[in-house]
């Protein structure tokens, strides 16, 4: 790849903005935790949403899309349940609003909220702490790994050397790169805390948003409906399935047809319905305690927490599907040809690269670049932000420092991010297979987090020691249900996981006394969950005059299931622009049309009152007697 000059100023102003902006929020950031970590929990919905999506538009994340975009057409738009990616519909709908009305700073602090201060309680809060920080440190280093390798194919060392007055030994070269980019988005995260992340994430997905519509307008220019066809299987262009896959590369391709057999995803309609199983437990669980939730925390109250949570979806994904079907479609048409060539060995992660390298150009090839290296130092920025807020609130000012001064909590904090990015990166520095061990610790903490995670939320008996035995036990399967099904999708013994996790839960619920009745009354008034709630609902109620339990189960199922179709329509639109396909385009966008239109009178309007009804009555209150304990606690 040529790199000109203006790429490389294109590329070093966007790096010296970044630092910019953490030098001109330092002082607003340094004046308090809640500030530093939260943003002082004044920042706009808006553009806390647009962060969080930023923050999503991850480089490994969207080259993988593309990967799949490629082998699997509009059908890829089901994949992504994996994670799932419906669970912002489950957060905007209800769970977003749920956790913003704790007022707590971190997911392990909600902990208190629900399960008090009692022994069970530590337990539960000790194992949130720590998924979160070795969360963060995985994630860590496989991004400092991951941006070294990314780098070194667009910028390699023969032509930066030039400029560097050491020797590197080639083999160290991805390490360097990866170091002077963290060191970056690490530098402005410890500046400017959440509103420094938040204001860098809107320059950085102004930069994606621009590359996404740019590849989009290449391909579209590019490539017309008739050679895509000429390229792709029957049944490539739609979304719908049958109970089989039904894509046929064997004409065009044939090594894909070994690389969907490798992905098991042949029985497509018993692959979603279990994606489906899996992401339904998974979204009802609420966010894992990363920067997903730290957003959540920081909006300024509970509706605009939901309203955050509805901005993802729409500022995350046109602008990166444009990206990603731009690229696919050209590297359909242009490099299909060198694929068929290479048979077994075509290695998918090159569709990006190659992309960029032949149909960029001076000034281009340096936003583009911008734009991917945006796309990581987000979702890292984020990430390093999520630690020392777990670290600091809940370990340092509870047990080491309570009675630290603002100005020791926030230089605690600057040591700490440091601290966590030099370890992962000497992790990541010396563990070459990273993605490997990333994926074990992923795979562990998420078979832990689910059966846990939902039942505290739905049912009043459960406590701090279902919730602790819930964890450990699911982790522990993660840990050992691999070794028995070595060669089976990790989807499909998800259902085995849950029971493990489930009957830990139920063996340390009854085995253990419920949490008292102060603390689950005043989490039920301030939270105002539904589910299996009747006895501390009665209580409340006795407590509160006036009070009105949650009733709305019913309509928050309608709207998830409207929701997610909203978000399907979301996700089809810029495919079917890239496409060109104008019926299905029209069908599409008449789908997001009444979907919004369902959402606003039964999601939105109805969300606004209940909202002014609820204000009322908190006020009417006063401070509850849980949140003057949080307040001595911290203090």
């Amino acid at each position: 790849m040529k790199i000109a000059l203006i790429d490389l100023i294109i590329i070093a102003v966007y790096l010296a903005a970044m630092v910019v902006i953490g030098l001109i929020v330092k002082k607003r950031a340094a004046r308090n935790l809640d500030g530093y970590f939260l943003g002082g929990k004044k920042l706009p919905w808006y553009m806390l949403g647009l962060s969080d999506a930023s923050g999503m538009f991850d480089i490994s994340g969207t080259m993988w899309m593309v990967y799949l975009a490629f082998v699997y057409g509009l059908k890829s738009l089901w994949v992504p349940w994996l994670w799932p990616v419906f669970n912002q519909i489950f957060m905007m709908v209800y769970l977003s609003m749920w956790l913003r009305r704790s007022n707590a700073r971190t997911g392990a602090e909600w902990i208190r909220t629900r399960f008090g201060f009692g022994n069970g309680a530590g337990l539960a809060h000790g194992v949130v702490v720590c998924y979160a920080v070795i969360g963060v440190v995985g994630f860590l280093c496989y991004g400092f790994i991951g941006v070294g390798k990314f780098i070194e194919v667009f910028l390699p060392w023969d032509i930066i050397s030039n400029y560097v007055p050491f020797y590197v030994a080639p083999e160290y070269v991805p390490h360097l790169y990866g170091i002077f980019f963290t060191s970056i988005a690490t530098l402005y995260v410890i500046m400017g805390g959440m509103e420094g992340i938040v204001w860098a994430d809107a320059v950085q997905f102004t930069i994606m948003t621009i590359s996404g519509i740019t590849i989009a307008v290449t391909a579209i220019n590019a490539v017309s409906p008739e050679a895509l066809a000429a390229k792709v299987p029957a049944g490539w262009d739609t979304p719908f399935f049958g109970w089989e896959l039904g894509l046929d590369w064997s004409n065009h391709i044939p090594a894909i047809m070994d690389k969907i057999s490798g992905d098991q995803y042949g029985l497509f309609a018993i692959f979603v319905m279990m994606m489906l199983f899996k992401g339904i437990f998974f979204s009802m669980a609420g966010p894992a305690p990363s920067y997903d939730m730290q957003k959540i925390l920081a909006c300024r109250n509970p509706r605009e927490a939901s309203l955050m949570s509805a901005s993802v979806s729409v500022f995350l994904l046109f602008p990166r599907y444009l990206m990603i079907m731009g690229f696919t479609v050209l590297a359909i048409v242009f490099f299909s040809d060198d694929f068929r060539q290479m048979g077994n060995g075509i290695d998918f992660e090159t569709i990006l690269p190659r992309a960029i390298s032949q149909f960029s150009y001076a000034g281009l090839t340096g936003l583009l670049l911008a734009s991917l290296l945006a796309a990581f130092i987000s979702t890292f920025a984020s990430t390093v932000n999520a630690a020392p807020a777990y670290l600091i609130n809940d370990i340092y000012l509870r047990y080491i420092n309570p009675k630290a001064p603002v100005k020791t909590q926030i230089r605690a904090s600057y040591i700490i991010s440091a601290v966590v990015v030099i370890f992962s990166t000497c992790v990541g520095f010396y563990l070459q297979n990273i993605n490997t061990i990333l994926q074990w610790i992923v795979s562990a903490l998420y078979g832990g987090y689910i059966a846990a995670n939902v039942l505290k939320w739905h049912w009043w008996r459960f406590n701090g020691f279902g919730f602790f035995w819930g964890m450990a036990a699911g982790i522990i399967a993660a840990m050992f249900v691999p070794l028995l099904f070595p060669n089976t999708l990790p989807l499909y013994y998800f259902p085995l996981m849950l029971v493990v996790s489930l009957a830990g839960c139920l063996i340390g619920t009854y085995s253990s006394p419920p949490v008292d009745e102060d603390t689950l009354v005043e989490f039920y008034v301030r939270v105002r969950p539904w589910g299996f709630w009747r006895p501390v609902a009665a209580k409340a109620m006795a407590r509160y005059p006036g009070l009105q339990p949650n009733r709305n189960f019913r309509r928050d199922m309608v709207n998830i299931g409207v929701g997610i179709v909203w978000q399907c329509a979301l996700t089809l639109l810029p495919m079917y622009i890239v496409l060109q396909h104008k019926l299905s385009l029209l069908s599409t966008v008449l789908v997001l049309g009444i979907t919004t239109l369902i959402l606003k009178k039964n999601w939105y309007d109805k969300m606004n009152k209940e909202s002014i009804e609820y204000d009322r009555f908190m006020a009417t209150i006063g401070k509850s007697t849980q949140e003057q304990v949080m307040e001595k606690s911290v203090a």
